[in-house]
């Protein structure tokens, strides 16, 4: 492994598009920084697969991040994987400052004044471990209102698309989210509704325009980009691993191992970075699911 420097890159990770969410928060509060972000599009949704396949995958791009790229941390940002894995991470690779994303209830508890708390994200984030320990630790705080998005993820990584397929999964991305959102139970700032949306996916933050529209304007959308950015910075401040200037050469590249359009096509959209930021990972083969 390359050994790291203030000016070694970050690595970042999920299991697509929707850690460039995770990403845009980190380049606003670390401008100085260089990234490599890692997009495992040929392996998602990770929300639907175990969590050994998702802890092996989470495994094989941290080596690689680290052979490859001689990254200086480690930004787990999915939700899935950090539930299946970042506890092996920080046990395997030890040397590395490693973050990883938990849904955002902590925060939302102080911002709710109705005390229902309405918490969207994979079915695998929310049947895991860490995420029921997170809740019961908040017992008694306030009532949450639990709902796994099936296939929401999957239609807003293809929604990105400049095509007919992209259009359609635009279309699904709203269906989907007026199914989930209309079972939850009322949004509001009125007693006994939800006035507290927590976004327990990184994906879910590109379909914000439209569950705005579904929850309507009083209620207060929380995701987790901003404070993993601050405790990133934390973590390179502690370590003296801050990068004191802008290091020369691409401040950001992409990489994916699925199909480049869907990511260039992102990268465009949310992020305003060039096609010519994108490649693909010379990653091994997948695991078997």
């Amino acid at each position: 492994m390359t050994s790291a420097s203030p000016q070694s890159p970050i690595g970042v990770f999920d299991s697509g598009i929707g850690g460039l969410s995770v990403l845009r928060a980190l380049r606003a509060e670390l401008p100085n920084e260089r990234f490599v972000y890692l997009a495992d599009s040929g392996n998602a949704p990770y929300g639907e697969r175990g969590d050994a396949y998702v802890a092996a995958r989470t495994h094989a791009i941290a080596e690689h991040l680290q052979q490859a790229h001689g990254i200086k941390a480690l930004v787990v940002a999915c939700n899935t994987a950090t539930a299946a894995a970042i506890h092996e991470v920080r046990s395997r690779y030890p040397q590395l400052p490693s973050v990883g994303l938990e849904p955002a209830i902590k925060p939302a508890v102080a911002l709710s004044r109705t005390g229902r708390i309405g918490v969207i994200a994979t079915r695998g984030t929310l049947a895991s471990a860490k995420f029921g320990r997170l809740l019961a630790s908040l017992g008694g705080q306030a009532e949450f209102v639990v709902q796994p998005c099936d296939g929401l993820a999957y239609a807003i990584e293809r929604s990105t698309e400049p095509t007919a397929d992209g259009a359609a999964s635009a279309r699904e991305v709203r269906a989907l989210c007026a199914r989930y959102i209309g079972a939850m139970g009322p949004f509001g700032t009125e007693a006994g509704a939800i006035d507290t949306l927590v976004l327990g996916c990184t994906h879910y933050v590109f379909a914000e325009e439209v569950l705005r529209e579904l929850v309507g304007p009083g209620v207060q959308l929380v995701d987790t980009g901003l404070p993993v950015a601050r405790h990133t910075r934390r973590l390179l401040e502690a370590a003296r691993q801050l990068a004191p200037a802008p290091a020369p050469g691409p401040q950001v590249q992409l990489l994916t191992t699925g199909e480049i359009g869907p990511l260039q096509a992102a990268a465009s959209r949310w992020l305003g970075l060039p096609a010519s930021c994108c490649g693909l990972a010379a990653m091994p083969l997948p695991l078997a699911a």
